[in-house]
């Protein structure tokens, strides 16, 4: 249930550690110039509620970094999703070039 970011299976106490650790657990983030915030982080919790791999990081736009208002939100198993991911969701949400 609880994973590091290589998928390694945690106890609860290894995975507690971790995820007080923001440098650990961020693993990009981007605003635009709309302002909206693309934040990717590490979450060590499967969020898997069904069949297939453990979902341990997501990918949430924001309305902004002070507004929290989530506009959309992926999850992936490993990092390099994650990363690739994070680079598909700021691609998505930015103001098309002219």
């Amino acid at each position: 249930m609880y994973y590091d970011k290589d998928g390694t299976p945690l106890e609860l106490m290894e995975w507690a550690r971790k995820v007080e650790n923001l440098t650990y657990k961020r693993v990009d983030k981007t605003t635009l110039p709309d302002g909206k915030w693309v934040s990717t982080v590490w979450l060590g919790l499967d969020h898997q509620f069904g069949g297939g791999p453990p979902l341990i990081f997501e990918t949430r736009v924001f309305s902004s970094e002070e507004d929290l208002s989530e506009l959309e939100t992926d999850r992936y198993s490993t990092l390099a999703e994650a990363q690739e991911g994070h680079k598909n969701m700021v691609a998505r949400y930015s103001p098309a070039s002219s």
